[in-house]
């Protein structure tokens, strides 16, 4: 298994963050290895929402992930299959003295047996979905964001 975490602060109010993390309609606009995201679930977002997300990397791909936990305001909960890894995703956020502190936490389990390449593998994923979250902080903090409330 390939587990870490990846903890950002971000300058906007805990609610509005967690209003479109929860949302993952939102992931193609901060995750560069989506390309597209739809909530196929009817009905307001809750545990259980189903999504179909369209990867175009590392090679395309079609996945359906499920919200299997939510805490207003403090925690999103999914799982389902990215890539070739079963996978367990967690955002925790806390009011931090400049608005949001978001720990991604990250669980993938491989089909098969990484070896010594398991290391090397988590180290670049931990490194891009890092990337990812950089984008998201900019995405948010961005005067007139979907997160701003402007």
């Amino acid at each position: 298994m390939i587990r870490f975490a990846n903890t950002i602060d971000i300058a906007q109010n805990v609610d509005r963050v967690y209003a479109y993390i929860a949302d993952l309609e939102h992931t193609p606009e901060w995750n560069w290895a989506i390309s597209r995201g739809e909530k196929i679930t009817p009905g307001p977002v809750g545990i259980g929402t189903q999504y179909r997300q369209t990867r175009s990397i590392p090679r395309p791909a079609v996945e359906v992930i499920e919200i299997t936990g939510l805490q207003q305001g403090r925690r999103v909960d999914v799982v389902g299959t990215l890539g070739p890894f079963r996978a367990r995703l967690a955002y925790e956020l806390e009011v931090s003295p400049t608005g949001t502190r978001l720990t991604n936490t990250v669980e993938l389990d491989p089909p098969v047996p990484l070896g010594p390449f398991g290391a090397v593998l988590s180290s670049r994923v931990r490194t891009s979905v890092a990337e990812n979250l950089r984008v998201l902080k900019q995405l948010l903090e961005a005067p007139g964001s979907p997160a701003s409330g402007d």
